[in-house]
Parts: C-alpha cells; structure tokens; sequence
C-alpha cells in the first residue's frame, strides 16, 4: 500500500492556503477597500455602509470562496446587490481593485488571474443593466 501511495497525486492545495489564509485576506480586504473608497465612481455605493462589519462579510466571503474553512454566512449577493443600480462597468472597476490589492499584497499574478476567475461567475448576481460579462 506504501508503494502506491507514493503514486497519487497530492490533494490540490487551496488558494486560501497559498495566499497566506485568512490573515492574507484580511490585509488584502483593507487596502481593496482604500483602493475603491478612493474612486470616485465607487464610493457614492458605501456612503453609510458599516465599513468595519462589511469588511468582516468580504474576509469571510473570499475566505470561502478561496477554499478556507469557514463557510461564508452573508446573505446571497444577489440579495445583498439587488437595487442598488451596480453595472458591469462598475463590477469591472471592483475586480480591477481587487486584482491590484492582491498584486501589492504579493500575490503572483497566476494566482491573481485565478482569483478573478473564480469571482467573475458572480457578475450577474451582482451587476445590472449592461452585459453581464466581466472583463478583468
């Protein structure tokens, strides 16, 4: 039985795991924020938004989605999206925010690419209007 189990392929590690787990997320998380509270086409979405319990929910939905332990306990994000007059232009702009924050936080850009992938699926769940197809 030792022999063969030399022959298996390890178990694929997860990119919460390579990124540095929920640490990581954290640090990229608060300056992903920085970045879109800066944009002036982003920030009108977060005016008298707990910033502090929404970063909370974001640490834990990447968490989630990134393959960590923890489940993600929000509310669906077409819920959470619904209404508030968020199109692909805008959806474009958060992902591009996002990939820089990962980047800066030194995470390499496959990873990054990953990350995105993994994320873009959402688009029509959260965007309205224009095609719902994201372009990062």
């Amino acid at each position: 039985m030792k022999i063969l189990a030399r022959f298996r392929k390890p178990e694929p590690v997860a990119i919460y795991d390579r990124i540095g787990g929920h640490e990581a997320i954290e640090v990229v998380v608060e300056d992903f924020y920085v970045r879109v509270l800066a944009d002036d086409q982003l920030a009108g979405f977060f005016t008298g938004t707990n910033m502090n319990r929404l970063k909370g929910k974001q640490v834990e939905f990447f968490a989630a989605a990134l393959g960590g332990p923890e489940p993600y306990t929000g509310a669906p994000m077409k819920q959470v999206h619904q209404g508030r007059g968020i199109t692909m232009h805008h959806f474009n702009l958060v992902a591009r925010h996002l990939s820089d924050a990962l980047a800066a936080a030194g995470v390499p850009s496959e990873t990054v690419t990953e990350i995105i992938g993994a994320i873009a699926p959402l688009a029509p769940e959260i965007a309205t209007g224009e095609a719902n197809k994201a372009t990062v």
